[in-house]
């Protein structure tokens, strides 16, 4: 692969955790915002199933400013019942999560696992991205808490 990939990023559908929202529902929500297709590279259903969106060769549609060097992962849920930011994600969306990140990190040694919203800009310049700079809650996680590790056991 001839990109250069430095970011893996969570994402969540930011959808109630009582609905469904399928993978063919996110290829039609990101055409309809005008891009080519879904932007995101892998879903993960609540069910811990795994869809495959873009292809990991083609940059993504996700982060402004970082599709070009990222990968885009991105969860159903998101939302509580009332639509409130939440972390929805099931048991077998964590464990998918761990194992898709995990296989991504042996691929691109050194990446950073990070949330959508830790990549907001830094508006008071003092080096953290802070929940009042966040652009959007996405992924409604502390991805930076989780402890993600390439499936080799080595990094």
């Amino acid at each position: 692969m001839e990109r250069e990939i430095n970011y893996i990023i969570i994402h969540c559908s930011a959808t109630r955790l009582d609905t469904d929202f399928t993978a063919k529902d996110v290829d039609t929500a990101h055409r309809y915002r005008g891009f080519s297709s879904a932007g995101y590279h892998y879903y993960i259903r609540k069910s811990g199933a795994i869809e495959k969106m873009r292809p990991l060769e083609q940059p993504g549609a996700h982060c402004y400013g970082y599709n070009r060097n990222s990968v885009a992962v991105c969860y159903e849920g998101g939302l509580d019942e009332n639509g409130a930011p939440a972390d929805t994600r099931t048991e077998a969306q964590k464990v998918t999560m761990r194992y898709v990140v995990g296989h991504l990190l042996d691929q691109f040694p050194g990446s950073q696992v990070v949330g959508h919203r830790d990549l907001s800009p830094d508006k008071n310049g003092n080096g953290r991205i802070e929940p009042i700079e966040w652009l959007k809650l996405c992924p409604c996680f502390e991805v930076r808490r989780e402890r993600w590790e390439p499936v080799s056991g080595e990094e």
